[in-house]
């Protein structure tokens, strides 16, 4: 009998193959995003001092329906604002294993398109 593994369990797989290679620095850092089925969370990270430069997520900004499109949009944009306050433009994207559709590429495109680079 085959043993079905779950899907969290291949995503993360997914993310530990990636963070391999995906690493962020005090230059460029890396943008982490997770998404659960209530709510969407990301954060700016500097791997190299192991610091949190910057987060937002849809239960800080007490959205309504954290688990949506137009949510993951409001949290890209606040992301964005959050790094600018900090003097962060270029970052990279860690889709955190997901696939890059629906609530994380909303995220992404609304982070480029308030002035975040990556």
């Amino acid at each position: 009998m085959i043993k079905k593994v779950s899907r969290n369990v291949v995503r993360q797989r997914r993310h530990a193959r990636v963070r391999k290679t995906v690493s962020g620095t005090p230059e460029c850092p890396r943008l982490n995003v997770f998404r659960s089925n209530k709510h969407i969370h990301v954060q700016v990270i500097d791997d190299v001092n192991g610091v949190t430069l910057a987060s937002a997520s849809s239960v800080n900004l007490k959205l309504k329906n954290g688990g949506n499109i137009e949510a993951a949009k409001e949290i890209g944009k606040a992301i964005a604002e959050a790094c600018k306050a900090k003097n962060i433009e270029n970052v990279v994207f860690d889709r955190g294993g997901y696939l890059y559709h629906g609530r994380v590429k909303a995220l992404a495109e609304a982070a480029r398109a308030n002035g975040l680079k990556f």
